[in-house]
């Protein structure tokens, strides 16, 4: 959809699952790395399938905002004269990578045991296709709407390599963390895009071949760069506190580099010696 809308809906999926897999990526590294029981490991496969499922639900709900809307094609894609809202069926073939990519999370993690790796596979093609779309999507277009769209393109490819890395690099927690950064600048640009091109309040109209506001939106992608991080970092240390929490008051954890765990060690050991001697 060209309109505000069009940009937030996306805009507001990626920022839930890059604000999501900023909690769930750390959460998941701690718990393993503190308790390596199997059972953790089942709870967290069942999280990857409700993720994948949601993620199917949001990509259809995005592929039925697309065709459906009063101006939408309603799954005509041309007629006798032209090609019908090509623009609307861009985006619900974005949408549908993203669907298939919440199918493959579902069957990767459920008891079909698709090989491990494939989810990460499918949701690089997803934003490869994104991104592969969006390259072409504003061609002949006026100056800032190709630049703000090519700042996209930004966090979209680096997204997609992080992801692609990932296929190779199980389980690990800097590119999940870094590609969790990306998934959220790309929801927080989406915003930008539709603010920009299409104020909701009906605010003025940015000047499309004016030079300074080009240079202020890339100035801009770096400020929504760093606020991402920011989230970011900021998630990741509320979750180590809250794991190292929950785990101290239970008893299961050593803190820092094996300290507790070494003196705990030693205590019972020269609490046998003292009980040998005495007896």
């Amino acid at each position: 959809m060209a309109n505000f809308k069009g940009h937030a809906l996306p805009g507001s999926f990626f920022i839930l699952f890059g604000f999501w897999w900023s909690v769930k990526h750390p959460l998941k590294y701690h718990c393993k790395r503190l308790n390596k029981s199997a059972y953790g490991n089942r709870y967290f496969d069942y999280m990857e399938v409700i993720e994948g499922a949601i993620k199917v639900i949001f990509s259809l709900i995005g592929m039925l905002a697309e065709q459906f809307v009063p101006d939408g094609p309603h799954l005509h894609l041309y007629t006798t004269e032209s090609w019908v809202k090509l623009m609307n069926w861009q985006h619900f073939t974005m949408y549908l990578f993203f669907a298939m990519s919440g199918a493959v999370d579902i069957f990767t993690y459920s008891r079909a045991k698709v090989p491990k790796g494939l989810d990460r596979l499918m949701l690089s093609l997803a934003l490869f296709v994104e991104g592969f779309l969006f390259y072409f999507h504003v061609s002949h277009r006026p100056m800032l709407d190709q630049h703000i769209h090519s700042l996209l393109l930004t966090a979209i490819f680096g997204g997609f390599a992080t992801t692609l890395l990932e296929v190779f690099q199980r389980e690990n927690v800097v590119l999940e963390i870094f590609s969790s950064s990306l998934a959220l600048l790309q929801g927080t640009w989406f915003w930008q895009i539709g603010f920009v091109l299409f104020p909701p309040w009906g605010g003025p109209v940015w000047d499309q071949e004016d030079h300074d506001n080009i240079m202020f939106l890339t100035m801009c992608f770096c400020w929504h760069f760093a606020a991402s991080l920011l989230i970011v970092g900021v998630n990741y240390a509320l979750v180590y506190c809250c794991v190292q929490r929950f785990m101290r008051k239970n008893g299961e954890i050593e803190i820092g580099l094996g300290i507790r765990k070494k003196m705990q060690e030693k205590s019972s050991h020269k609490a046998l010696l003292n009980g040998s001697d005495e007896e």
